[in-house]
């Protein structure tokens, strides 16, 4: 297409949708292109968000409508598609879609996420929200003096186990190897806690459960033991998969395939901006991810008042 629009969003959840709203409130020529059919990326498949202020027990899905909703009232076009391919020409970011369609704007923000990575074993998709988590800062407070389980040893596993231990009657810890990869001081503070049980040299081979997680099936990796754990939930830190394949050879990432950027979200290109869960980041919830959306548009009116 010959236009060339203002700004290009890529990606539509929480920092996709939020960038769309600054930008729509900005009155800024806007294209949002989404990957599915349905607005809200990755809390769309979230049981329920508790820690979202304002709005405590709503819905994953029904929090995303309300994002969308909101940007709706900006009357802003979202084009469903498939990236795949960025560029720059001249100055201009195009992408390319999956059936070959093309847009160009003066800028683009990234907000294509990160999807975390899964053990891949029988009962995790299924129990997906009903006891099987991948973030224990956003879902920690459902399972307040319950037994539940963290699967990984790097900093982010032994922190949410730190964190749940804090509020769950017992935590399990399984961890493949004999040692833990993450910071000393955290696993000193880990193994100093007294309703924390470490299982070393293990792996979940399986998640049981009817309605809810009731059960995990561990297996010792040195002596094939198996054994069952009665559990009300599993936490999944075996890290993350950030949806930046397309931009690798454009833009500079981190270790992991985050794309490099500020808290402006500026990447290394001027006029294109990375947003939510896809940047190096602290903290990937979804009031960071919003933030990043509305810091994001900021950007970009600096970047087009310069032209």
């Amino acid at each position: 297409m010959d236009k060339i629009h203002e700004v290009m969003i890529i990606g539509s959840g929480p920092a996709g949708l939020t960038a769309a709203l600054y930008a729509g409130r900005a009155e800024l020529d806007t294209i949002v292109i989404e990957k599915a059919p349905i607005s809200g990326g990755q809390i769309i498949n979230t049981y329920e968000v508790d820690n979202y202020p304002g709005i405590p027990g709503i819905s994953g899905f029904e929090l995303a409508t309300k994002f969308r909703e909101h940007c709706d009232r900006m009357n802003l076009p979202f084009i469903t598609g498939d990236v795949k391919s960025f560029r720059t020409e001249d100055g201009i970011k195009v992408i390319t879609l999956e059936d070959g369609t093309e847009y160009r704007a003066k800028t683009a923000i990234i907000a294509t996420g990160a999807n975390p990575r899964k053990l891949m074993v029988e009962g995790e998709e299924r129990l997906a929200g009903m006891g099987v988590s991948y973030c224990a800062t956003c879902d920690g407070a459902f399972f307040k003096n319950k037994i539940t389980a963290v699967v990984g040893g790097g900093d982010v596993a032994v922190e949410d186990a730190i964190f749940l231990a804090r509020l769950c009657k017992k935590v399990y810890v399984i961890h493949r190897r004999d040692e833990f990869r993450a910071a000393k001081t955290y696993t000193t503070k880990l193994l100093s806690m007294e309703n924390v049980e470490v299982i070393w040299d293990s792996v979940v081979e399986e998640i049981k459960g009817g309605e809810v997680v009731e059960k995990i099936k561990v297996k010792n990796i040195k002596n094939n033991e198996g054994t069952e754990l009665a559990v009300d939930g599993i936490f999944i830190a075996v890290g993350y998969n950030p949806s930046s394949e397309i931009y690798k050879e454009a833009l500079e990432l981190a270790p992991g395939g985050y794309i490099k950027a500020d808290e402006s979200c500026q990447t290394n290109i001027p006029g294109v901006f990375a947003a939510g869960d896809i940047r190096t980041k602290e903290l990937r919830q979804i009031i960071t991810a919003a933030s990043d959306g509305a810091n994001a548009i900021t950007g970009v009116e600096k970047y087009l008042n310069s032209l």
